[in-house]
């Protein structure tokens, strides 16, 4: 598989970036149909510049972005990776395309957030390093929400 696999730098423009992240809100919503309301405002898709998406053979199967938290700090945003393809590492290669990317736009630190049933996603967070952390806004007294960071 890895001679197919191409990664792209993108922007949230690109249709199959907006594909994969309506694949993920539905994804989201049938895993979680009681936080809908809740999350909803966190959920809005931004103009961001710093998309990735992974593709093999043309098509599009995994997408991940960051946006600027603060002066230091991205927010790892929308990590999708299509559901037959998972396990297979594609989500790692996101990251690590993310974080190389952050770096050399000078950031030194990485957060993300994702939803505590997420256990295949808390641990491979953890096998790349990111830690648990106490939770940020907008996800202060969230208690679905488990917060993540680590040093790029």
């Amino acid at each position: 598989m890895e001679d197919q696999i191409r990664i792209v730098k993108s922007t949230s423009e690109n249709k199959d970036f907006i594909a994969l992240v309506a694949a993920l809100d539905q994804s989201l919503w049938e895993s979680y149909p009681e936080l809908k309301i809740d999350y909803w405002g966190n959920n809005i898709m931004e103009l961001n510049p710093n998309v990735v998406i992974i593709y093999i053979d043309d098509v599009a199967i995994a997408c991940a972005c960051f946006k600027k938290y603060n002066i230091n700090t991205i927010e790892i945003k929308r990590m999708f990776v299509s559901a037959e393809l998972r396990g297979k590492g594609l989500a790692q290669k996101m990251l690590r395309e993310l974080e190389s990317w952050a770096k050399e736009l000078g950031f030194s630190c990485s957060i993300l957030e994702t939803l505590y049933k997420q256990k295949t996603a808390i641990a491979m967070y953890q096998k790349v390093g990111y830690v648990v952390t106490e939770n940020y806004a907008p996800y202060i007294g969230r208690e679905n929400s488990i917060c993540m960071k680590k040093s790029i």
